[in-house]
Formats: C-alpha cells, structure tokens, sequence
C-alpha cells in the first residue's frame, strides 16, 4: 500500500534530535563501510513494531532525505496472527509518517505452537518461518536489500551465543547474501548501542507493539547472555563496544581454525643457522 508521500515527519524533542543525529551519523557511517546501500535501491525495511525496526526506518528516511543519492523505502510488516496482535497499530502509524508499506498476513503463530513443545525456546522456528516468508516479499516487490534492525547489542550477543552453545566463532555480519543467494541483507543499525536505540524510541513515542509469541521465557539463552554483557558493561564502561571493534579487528592466524589460515603449509622465511659458543 502507498501511503500519501506529502505526509510530514512526528515532532521531535530537542534531546531527541541531537540523539538522531548521533544515531544517523552512526548508520550512516555503518552504511558507508559496508557499501549498504547504493543509487537505485529499493531497500525493504523489515517493522516488527518493536524499538529498533522502529528507529532504523526513522532514521533511514532522514538519510533518504539528505543523502546525495536517491533509494527507495519500503516497510513491510509480517503479521504472524499471534492472539491480541494490534493489527491497527502499524498502518496507522505508517499512514501518519507518509511511508510507502506492506502488511502480509501469514499465521506461523499457529504453526510455532504447533510444533515447539510447551516449554521449550520457540524464537528459532518463529525466526526461520518469518525469515522465508520476508524473502518471498521481498522479490514480490522487486527489493534490492533487506533492513532487519539488529544492532551493536544483537550483534555481540549473538558472538556469545555461537561461542558458548555452538562452538563456532561466529556473529551477526552487517551485510551478507542470504542462503539461497539471492537477497543481500544489511543491518544498518550494527554500530548503534540497544541503549541508545531505547532512548530515541522513548522520545519519539513510537507505538510499540510487544512480541508476545515467545511469553517471558526468562531461560533463553540470549536473555542470559544480554544479562551478562549488561553486568560487564557495568564494571567496564565501554567494554561492548571494544568487544564489537574486534570483530573488525581480526587476525586469522592468532587463532586455530587450518580452513581459514593454512597451518599446514606455515614456513620461515629463511632456515635457523646453528652457532658454536
């Protein structure tokens, strides 16, 4: 659905610009590291109605209005038919800000809580089914790369998950090429902290909608993990963010993996001499 274009942006706070503009540099500079985004895109926002879906389609539209290329928006919100869903919510809001939007109504709720056992963590199936049903879309309306608002947080988070419970050392990317090889999706929001996104969503009144599917769940892994590093975080300002920065600081053979630095074939540059004393 086209939403009236001549629609004018939500007032904003004095404090909630000059926390745009840090979150816009951030994004900006994310985009322009990973080459995200280029002239002629047709970028498919993914809005869940949670913070961060939220604040990255606010602050794409303000690098749309000001970069020196043009992209297009899309937002596309999946309705997954969880009970209680406030399916007004979002067209509403969406009408209101003049974005161009999708709603696709597909019950996976049903299909989660038919499969997932009570009790047990439903946010990978949910995630899996959401994710293929977001690709459909997404070539259904000609897009060029797929937003998802992951940020900094999600980010090492998920470094910890890989570590811990898979034995991989592996994290979230800013950008890669999806399984299948024909959709590039990007994280525009990789170098923004969640405390930072909580903040700017809190002043800006965006009309979140909770994710009820997976309950409270106080056991899943990743709520432990976000306990941990917020625990870090309070002993050692600034370690998240040193934490993230390794991620681009990499040095394959400082660490152990013989597919990814050849071991094997390791050499002197020249043979030790020997030496009598």
């Amino acid at each position: 659905m086209e939403a009236n274009h001549c629609s004018q942006s939500l007032p904003a706070s004095r404090s909630s610009r000059a926390l745009q503009t840090r979150l816009r540099s951030l994004v900006g500079k994310a985009i322009q590291d990973y080459h995200m985004i280029e002239a002629g895109d047709r970028v498919m926002v993914c809005l869940s109605g949670g913070k961060d879906s939220y604040t990255l389609l606010d602050i794409l539209r303000e690098l749309q209005r000001r970069a020196p290329i043009s992209f297009e928006l899309l937002a596309v919100n999946l309705d997954q038919k969880q009970p209680g869903f406030p399916t007004h919510v979002l067209p509403a809001y969406l009408q209101a800000m003049g974005v161009p939007y999708r709603i696709v109504e597909q019950d996976t709720y049903s299909t989660v809580k038919r499969v997932i056992p009570d009790g047990k963590t439903l946010c990978s199936l949910c995630s899996r089914l959401r994710r293929g049903v977001l690709y459909r879309v997404a070539r259904e309306e000609g897009a060029t790369k797929l937003a998802l608002g992951h940020h900094r947080d999600d980010i090492v988070e998920t470094l910890f998950l890989n570590l811990f419970h898979g034995g991989k050392l592996k994290a979230m990317p800013p950008k890669l090429v999806s399984d299948e090889g024909n959709q590039i999706i990007i994280r525009p929001l990789a170098y923004c902290s969640e405390a930072d996104i909580a903040q700017y969503a809190i002043a800006r009144q965006f009309p979140i909608i909770p994710c009820n599917l997976c309950g409270s769940q106080e056991n899943l892994q990743r709520r432990q993990i976000k306990q941990m590093l917020q625990a870090w975080e309070q002993d050692d300002s600034g370690r998240i963010d040193r934490i993230f920065r390794s991620l681009q600081n990499v040095e394959p053979s400082h660490l152990a993996d013989p597919h990814l630095y050849d071991f094997a074939n390791l050499a002197a540059f020249s043979a030790p001499t020997s030496t009598d004393f």
